[in-house]
């Protein structure tokens, strides 16, 4: 497969694992809401924001949608969107893989950019989420007008770069209809089923494959027989058909003497449509709606390059079930967010600058209080929920290697759990078992888990100590995984135990 060069493309290849390890501080008074609730605003560098992420989310995201600068060689207020190209590519490449290591194995990610640098942004995604993964390219029209001042041609539309995971399991949501849509249904027999539409009896196989396909149908108000072509034959066997009649299903016109006959689809039933490749405006709204809302929102303080949320229902709808996961860390005014919150999903945004103070936070505040703008009405949204906010703090291990005493037992435990299964973990921090994968148990003893009051904590591990370990496992006696200061068993008792003692911070995996 062809492959992207660039000038220090191999320093861009090894970032993501040069990131340190950081906390993720709450900052309570920026927080808002139900306090029980998932939903997260991280303010911060979004590459050791994601990094941050892993231990808990690493294959949980069921939708990234990313709107990162665009590299159009303007100075957006909140955005210095000029970047020399090479500098624009090594930005994304680790914040990709990154991305790519979030994403469920079902999920997708939609990137939004312009002629800037989407086709090249195609060939590293290519090569960090497979050429095979590759969905569509999804044209947005974000203009309602031409751009009359343009030198060459008024650029109408942005691109929406769409990648699974996993091509093969991954399926979009086919959408709901549209006003135009449901224009077709109609009810002229008042039908006590509702509005109705009605489809061909036939489908596109031939009499030669499908036999049983090819009989008579009689009329019931002319007495007529009539055949199917050998070409076409009925979409249904007779049984079938009988049901259908004796259901009310198939239509014969208006004056019911038709040739052919129809079957009736309601609208009640209506399975909605397959996403289609070009986005009109008037589905998806474009910028100057995104500048309306915008300036709802946040009056003179204006943000530059908004997203319509009906943008973001479009994608949220084809990518995503009620309580899935959606991730933004190109959050921007937090429109992701805002929407995300408004249909049900459960969201992660991560923003670098002041703004994730100024616009996200006060915006998804009056999200939670039931705001009523953008989509707000075709949804529903009554306002609930809430979301907490969150800072990056120290790295967990300083230049030596000692863990930061800031780090709380959970917080190294998530870290530990990923670092050996690839697995977010979901312990709750009280017990130094942490839980079993494959076969194997693993454990922490760190930060006075067991309650212990001696120098060390009880993080040494003895033989009471491995025993209590096993009861807290249900008495499990297979292998372990143990990390801890020291081990008072000998390297050969824990051979005949079964336990690969590991010490801290020594043998702790800085990814």
């Amino acid at each position: 497969m062809p492959i992207l060069d660039w000038l220090n493309k191999d320093d861009a290849i090894k970032e993501s694992t040069r990131v340190p390890y950081r906390l993720l501080k709450p900052v309570k008074s920026l927080s808002h809401g139900d306090a029980d609730s998932q939903n997260m605003l991280i303010q911060g560098d979004n590459l050791e924001a994601l990094k941050a992420l892993l231990p808990l989310y690493a294959g949980q995201v069921k939708c990234i949608y990313i709107d990162p600068p665009y590299n159009t060689k303007s100075a957006f207020e909140h955005y210095d969107d000029n970047l020399e190209h090479s500098q624009w590519l090594s930005m994304m490449y680790p914040r990709l893989e990154l991305l790519r290591e979030l994403l469920a194995e079902d999920g997708s990610i939609w990137i939004t950019l312009d002629d800037n640098e989407s086709h090249y942004a195609k060939v590293i995604c290519d090569e960090i989420f497979g050429r095979k993964n590759f969905i569509v390219n999804v044209a947005w029209q974000k203009k309602v007008s031409p751009a009359n001042d343009a030198q060459y041609f008024s650029g109408d539309h942005d691109h929406l770069l769409v990648y699974a995971k996993n091509s093969v399991i991954w399926r979009p949501n086919r959408l709901p209809l549209n006003s135009d849509q449901k224009k077709y249904y109609s009810n002229p027999d008042n039908d006590p089923r509702g509005p109705w539409n009605s489809a061909a009896y036939t489908c596109a196989k031939s009499y030669e494959e499908r036999p049983n396909l090819f009989y008579p149908i009689r009329n019931p108000n002319t007495g007529e027989e009539i055949l199917p072509s050998k070409s076409r034959v009925w979409a249904f066997s007779l049984e079938r058909h009988l049901e259908n009649e004796k259901n009310k299903m198939v239509y014969w016109g208006k004056d019911g003497k038709a040739k052919k006959p129809r079957i009736k689809k309601f609208l009640d039933s209506a399975k909605g449509v397959v996403p289609r490749s070009v986005w009109p405006y008037t589905e998806t709204g474009h910028t100057q709606e995104a500048t309306v809302e915008s300036m709802a929102l946040f009056g003179d303080i204006r943000f530059s390059t908004p997203k319509p949320e009906k943008l973001l229902l479009r994608i949220l709808m084809a990518s995503t079930s009620e309580n899935d996961l959606v991730l933004d860390s190109f959050l921007g005014s937090g429109t992701t967010a805002a929407v995300a919150h408004k249909v049900g999903r459960r969201y992660i945004g991560i923003e670098m600058g002041e703004h994730a103070v100024t616009h996200c936070q006060p915006r998804l505040k009056k999200v939670v209080d039931g705001e009523q703008g953008g989509i707000s009405k075709a949804v529903n949204w009554q306002g609930g929920g809430g979301f907490h906010f969150y800072r990056l703090g120290e790295t967990v291990f300083d230049e030596e290697g000692r863990i930061n005493p800031e780090v709380r037992f959970a917080t190294l435990a998530a870290h530990l759990w990923f670092s050996e299964t690839c697995l977010p973990w979901r312990g709750n921090g009280k017990l130094p078992f942490l839980g079993k994968h494959d076969g194997v148990a693993y454990a922490l003893l760190y930060n006075g888990i067991l309650g212990d009051k001696s120098v060390s904590g009880g993080n040494v591990l003895t033989r009471g100590l491995l025993q209590q370990l096993r009861e807290q496992a249900g008495g499990f006696d297979g292998p372990w995984v143990i990390y801890g200061e020291m081990s008072r068993i000998t390297p050969p008792g824990l051979l005949r135990e079964g336990v690969q003692f590991k010490q801290t911070p020594y043998d702790i995996k800085v990814r």
